[in-house]
């Protein structure tokens, strides 16, 4: 007789990761429409695959940015929120154990000054200006 051909999942079929069946049943059993095409799950499997790729990348440079070798919760933040379409698409999105971004208000950085002889000079006077005066207002303002 012939030859038995193994079953080949849909999966390898689209050469995907992803779960095309468990996807499909996911979308038979939630009651999204009455019907569900065959592409559909092909389709979304691929989407999701995809995305996951893409932070994982992300996340994967940001550990190694930070000397690790394992993806922590910390750099899937990282990874999302340094990308603009990520984070858009994530904006909603709460990470557990994630943290946030480093960010420090331009106003509330040290002043800069550009000549290093009135550096010294400056920096006396801005510390006479911001000392309270007795009746606990500052001078400056």
């Amino acid at each position: 007789g012939k030859a038995r051909v193994k079953n080949a999942t849909r999966s390898s079929k689209a050469s995907l990761q992803f779960p095309v069946g468990r996807i499909h049943r996911l979308l038979r059993r939630g009651n999204f429409a009455e019907r569900i095409g065959a592409g559909a799950p092909v389709y979304l499997a691929a989407v999701l695959e995809y995305l996951s790729a893409e932070i994982l990348e992300l996340a994967g440079n940001a550990a190694r940015d930070n000397k690790k070798t394992r993806i922590i919760p910390r750099h899937l933040q990282l990874a999302i929120r340094n990308d603009e379409e990520l984070n858009r698409l994530l904006s909603g999105v709460t990470i557990s154990q994630g943290g946030v971004l480093p960010n420090i208000q331009e106003t509330l950085l040290p002043k800069k000054t550009t000549e290093v002889s009135k550096s010294s000079a400056s920096r006396n006077d801005s510390s006479k200006r911001n000392t309270l005066n007795s009746t606990g207002q500052n001078k400056s303002s």
